[in-house]
This record gives C-alpha cells, sequence and structure tokens, in this order.
C-alpha cells in the first residue's frame, strides 16, 4: 500500500473563530514533500501546488504528493459563535487530548459534557482526555458568567466530534508460502503500519490458531516462523497487534491455511545383515524408507505368503525398523513392507530372506572303541542351521573322499579302513550362500584285530597243509606207474571221465568237523582215478581236485583205504615250491594215466 500524505496545522485546532486564519502543510513518510502538491477542498482539486497553504473556509481538506496516496481528509470549522471547543489535530487512538473551551469574553466556570453528560468541571478552560478512541462522541462545553446585575448568563458551544485518526489499520495475515507443504517450514506474518506522526510508538504482535495462541505468545516481532507444519495443523490462523501499553489493540481477519500433504512414492526395503544372509539364531533387521512423503507415515512389515502382520509403526518420519530377534528356519523368505500416509500403501520390492549353513559338525563311528585295519568306518557331517538343500564334502588332510546333497539333517560317508587312512579329516556344507567347514577330527588307525590274527593263522596252517598235500600227490604218481608196469591197470588207454559220469562221494555227518567222513562207495572199481583242472580264474593259478582209491585185490589190513579231498587250493604256480615236484621220466609217465576234464562247478564253490 502506497503511504498516505497527512495534514499538519498551524495553530493546531481543527476548530476555530472566524476570521482566524490556519496554515496547512501537505507531508508524507519522506518529509519533506517533494515535486508537485495536489490540494482538494471538499474533493475540488485546488490550483495550489505548494507544500503549504493558507485557509480560512470551513470545509474538508486533503492533499497528495507525488509519493504518496492522498491523505485523510480534516474538518475545519470556522464559527461566528461566542464560546467554540476545540480539539488539536492530529489525534491518534490512543492518544491524551487536551480540549479547549475557548470564548470571546473571559469566564468563571466551564463544564465539559459528553454526549449531553456532565464529565468535568473546572475553572479553567481546558480539559484532558485519556486513551480517546474513533467511538464519534460529541463533546461540548458551557461558561457562566455574572453581569453587572448580578445576573449569571451561560454560553454553550456546538458539539464537537474530535477527529480521531487510525493509530495502525488492522493488520492482514500472510503466510510464505501460500499453501505450505506438510514437514516444511512456513512463515507467518502480521502486517501493519504506523502513521508517521507515531513512528515512535512500539507494536507487539501474537498469532493463533482458531482459539490457541501459536509459539511464545506476544513478541515484538510481526512474524512467526514455524519450523515444520503438519496436515492436521490445516486450519483458521488469525493474529493480533497491540501497542505495548495495551491502549490499542486490533485484530486480522481470519485466514484459512491448507496445509499439503505429499503422498508417499518409492519405497524401499533394506535387510541387515546386507543382502539378506544369516544364520539362524542371529537378529533380522528390517529397514523401510520412502523417497517421498509427508506427515504421519504408517509402516508395516510383511512376509509372503502369510497373512499375519509382522509389526507396524506410526510416526513423522521417511523411514522406520522392525527387529526380529532370534529367527528359525521358518523365518527364511520373501518379505516387504508398506508406507501409506493416507492416501493408501505403497508396497515395496520382494527381498529374500536366507540362512546360512552353520558350522558343521563331523562326528566318525568305528565299529569299536579303536579304528582298526579292515573296519568299516562312518563319517557323520551335520549343519544345524540353514536353508535347504545342502551339500556335503568329505575331505581326508584336504584331500575329498566324496559329497553328497540331502534336502535336509546330515550325511553319511562309509570308508573301509586301511593303514593309510590314519590322519585329519573333516567336511563342509555348503546350500550356495557360503561355505562351512568343520572342525579337523583326528583319526588313529591300528593294525588287525585278535579275531583277525587268529583267521590269518587259520590261512597259514591251510597253506601248510596244501603243501603237505602236494607232497602225498607225488608219491600217489609213483604208485600209478608202479601199478602200470606190473599190470594192474590196462595200459591200452587212459581213463577218463566226464563230469556226469563222475559222482561224488556221500559226506556223511561226523562229530569232528575238521575230519570229515565218507561212506564206502558200492563198487570200488568204479571209482577210478580222476585228476580234473578247472578254469583258471586268473594268470599261473590252478584250481585241482583229486580223487584216489586203492585197488580192493590188495590187502586192506597191509594197506588201509584212504579217502581223503583236497579242498581247493589257491596258489602261485611260479611261487610255491610245493608244486616244484620232481620232473623225472617216471613222472611224466604217471600223469599219462590222467586227463584233465572240465569242471561242471566253479573253484570259488569248493
Amino acid at each position: 500500500v502506497t503511504p498516505k500524505a497527512f495534514l499538519l496545522l498551524n495553530p493546531p485546532w481543527s476548530t476555530n473563530f472566524k476570521n482566524d486564519r490556519v496554515t496547512l502543510t501537505c507531508r508524507d513518510s519522506l518529509s519533506p514533500a517533494q515535486g508537485d502538491i495536489s490540494w482538494y477542498y471538499n474533493d475540488h482539486l485546488l490550483d495550489n501546488k505548494f507544500e503549504e497553504i493558507q485557509i480560512h473556509k470551513t470545509g474538508y481538506y486533503k492533499c497528495k504528493t507525488r509519493r504518496s496516496s492522498p491523505s485523510d481528509p480534516v474538518h475545519v470549522d470556522f464559527l461566528s459563535d461566542k464560546l467554540i471547543i476545540q480539539a488539536p489535530h492530529p489525534v491518534f487512538e490512543g492518544d491524551d487530548v487536551t480540549l479547549r473551551c475557548q470564548g470571546r469574553e473571559e469566564t468563571s466556570e466551564t463544564v465539559l459534557y459528553k454526549n449531553e453528560k456532565k464529565i468535568s468541571k473546572s475553572s479553567k478552560s481546558t480539559f484532558t482526555l485519556n486513551s480517546v478512541s474513533r467511538d464519534n462522541d460529541k463533546y461540548y462545553c458551557t461558561t457562566s458568567q455574572k453581569n453587572f446585575w448580578g445576573i449569571t448568563k451561560t454560553e454553550t458551544s456546538k458539539p464537537l466530534t474530535i477527529q480521531v485518526q487510525e493509530l495502525f489499520p488492522h493488520p492482514v495475515l500472510t503466510a510464505r508460502p501460500s499453501q505450505p507443504i506438510e514437514g516444511r517450514p512456513v512463515t507467518l506474518k502480521c502486517e501493519t503500519w504506523l502513521p508517521p506522526q507515531r513512528s515512535y510508538i512500539q507494536l507487539q504482535f501474537c498469532f493463533f490458531r482458531e482459539d490457541q495462541a501459536l509459539g511464545s505468545g506476544w513478541s515484538s516481532s510481526p512474524e512467526l516462523n514455524l519450523p515444520t507444519i503438519w496436515s492436521e495443523d490445516s486450519g483458521s490462523y488469525w493474529c493480533q497487534a497491540e501497542t505495548v501499553t495495551h491502549l490499542v489493540r486490533k485484530r486480522s481477519l481470519r485466514s484459512q491455511i491448507r496445509v499439503q500433504r505429499v503422498p508417499v512414492s518409492d519405497v524401499n526395503l533394506e535387510i541387515q545383515p546386507p543382502e539378506g544372509q544369516l544364520i539362524e539364531g542371529e537378529n533380522l533387521l528390517l529397514i523401510c524408507s520412502v523417497a517421498k512423503g509427508t506427515g504421519t507415515v504408517t509402516f508395516s512389515w510383511h512376509r509372503e505368503g502369510t497373512v499375519r502382520i509382522l509389526g507396524t509403526k506410526t510416526q513423522r518420519s521417511l523411514s522406520a525398523e522392525l527387529q526380529i530377534l532370534t529367527v528359525k528356519e521358518r523365518d527364511a523368505g520373501r518379505y516387504y513392507c508398506a508406507a501409506d500416509n493416507i492416501h493408501g500403501p505403497i508396497l515395496s520390492k520382494l527381498i529374500r530372506v536366507t540362512l546360512r549353513i552353520s558350522r558343521p559338525v563331523l562326528t566318525l563311528r568305528a565299529p569299536g572303541a579303536q579304528a582298526v585295519v579292515g573296519d568299516v568306518m562312518e563319517l557323520h557331517c551335520e549343519a544345524q542351521r540353514g536353508s535347504p538343500p545342502i551339500l556335503y564334502r568329505f575331505y581326508h588332510e584336504d584331500v575329498s573322499l566324496g559329497s553328497s546333497s540331502v534336502p535336509s539333517g546330515r550325511a553319511f560317508f562309509n570308508l573301509s579302513l586301511t593303514a593309510e587312512h590314519s590322519g585329519n579329516y573333516s567336511c563342509e556344507a555348503d546350500n550356495g550362500l557360503g561355505v562351512q567347514l568343520s572342525d579337523r577330527v583326528t583319526l588313529s588307525v591300528t593294525g588287525p584285530s585278535s579275531n583277525k590274527i587268529t583267521l590269518i593263522a587259520e590261512g597259514i596252517t591251510a597253506g601248510l597243509l596244501s603243501i603237505l598235500g602236494l607232497a602225498a600227490t607225488a608219491a600217489l604218481v609213483c604208485y600209478f606207474r608202479t601199478q602200470r608196469n606190473s599190470g594192474g591197470l590196462s595200459t591200452t588207454g587212459t581213463p577218463s571221465y566226464s563230469p556226469r559220469e563222475f559222482r561224488e562221494p556221500s559226506r556223511t555227518s561226523n562229530t569232528d568237523p575238521q575230519e570229515p567222513s565218507y561212506s564206502e562207495p558200492s563198487d570200488p572199481m568204479e571209482l577210478q582215478p580222476v585228476y580234473s583242472n578247472v578254469d583258471l580264474g586268473e594268470n599261473n593259478l590252478v584250481y585241482s581236485q583229486i580223487w584216489s582209491i586203492k585197488d580192493k585185490k590188495e590187502n586192506s589190513a597191509n594197506s588201509p583205504k584212504k579217502h581223503w579231498e583236497d579242498k581247493l587250493k589257491k596258489a602261485h604256480l611260479d611261487d610255491s615250491p610245493g608244486l616244484a615236484i620232481n620232473q623225472d621220466t617216471d613222472l611224466e609217465d604217471a600223469a599219462e594215466n590222467y586227463e584233465n576234464v572240465p569242471r561242471a562247478f566253479s573253484a570259488i564253490d569248493h
């Protein structure tokens, strides 16, 4: 608003006697006024451009400078009455005013009236009014004086309305910005101004929302800064301005301020530990945040596939946290969060939470308390925690023994022990989220047990008996040669039998398992010598079964019948000295009485 010009009167009275002269001076806030001055009398422009003019006519006067708006009109009276009441000009709200009751003759007593009511009586002609207001009250005065004849003569002035100017206009409340955004600062200003003639007066201000004072109450500053404003702060705002003497107080009109709320956007879920990989028993921290959004935001956390809400928080913040203590395997899955500030929930992307493998435990299990050569040992590897499936690997001195993938539980590996299997064993577990290695377990493998020593001793004994059997075979070969030379056997051919023609003597039970007994053949002559070599299982190996029956013509008393079976013998021809039989011509001749026949059963069956 362009500041108004204002008028100064000299003398300062707005009511004067007829034929008095009053000088008017036009001023503005940048007094003295410069340039052309416009003067108006009863709204008619006068032909006068000077800063001062002299008047003597009753009427309304105002002026205007090049830098101001027109002044308020001032009514100046020039009266021909005997008694007048005078008020100074200018007078502002809250001013103390001195009224003067002025007559052309001396008076003895003066009375002041306000709105027909006597308010003061004095022997003097002046009265003081405290803190006047713009209420359009009417004042007049009376004087009394006795004449020569002793008669009291009373004079009454015309009523006077004091021209009280506004000390300051009603304030206007403004907000910057005019449409504040929620969560941001806003500045309220209570705007008014004092006239140049009263620029020294101090004002104070107070701001209100509805009927609640804001800030610290009254302040000398016409501005109030609100650091943050929320949507619930929307409403009716107004302010008051008053003089520090509290004599003049004015309030602004109410202004509706609507706080703009920004919807949430770009909702993001962050997980700690990073990438959502943790071991069962650890704590999981879910952080939900929004890039934009104002006001009170409600955050909620969810796991895919479940209806139950994991947790909610409502706060004036762009982020919130939810901690899940001591996670279990069932807590693995995909998580998301939602944020809502009344405009509807906005969801984040899904983030997977997986359980990394815990450190596996390796256990070794042998049949006995001590691992012995020949034992079958079980290696068990188990990770107590981790998302399946899990791949287990077994190591001996950091050399891989094998692996196994299981959907859950533990894995095992069987190992037939030798002396070389002593050393350190370990295992590792991997579910694709990182490999975990077990502690090392040391194994010491000792020699065979006492039972195994017994079996070995029995094997050595059987080997010695086999050697003795070979010696007996050599003697038998010599016997058959003697019989042929003496005519006991036909020399026309070598007797031979097919496997079908050959029948194994039947076995009868015997109380001694190591001394098998056999039944007597029905026809001793039918059981001729049979020597058969079975199919070789390996190079340089031979499997033999020999049956020998004495001729019945011989004296049984002198030569008891012998019936024996040489169990299957497995020996290396080039290593067994028992096979080094005399290779003379007699042995070669005796061998002509035998034939190699195929066996219908395998050597291992015998």
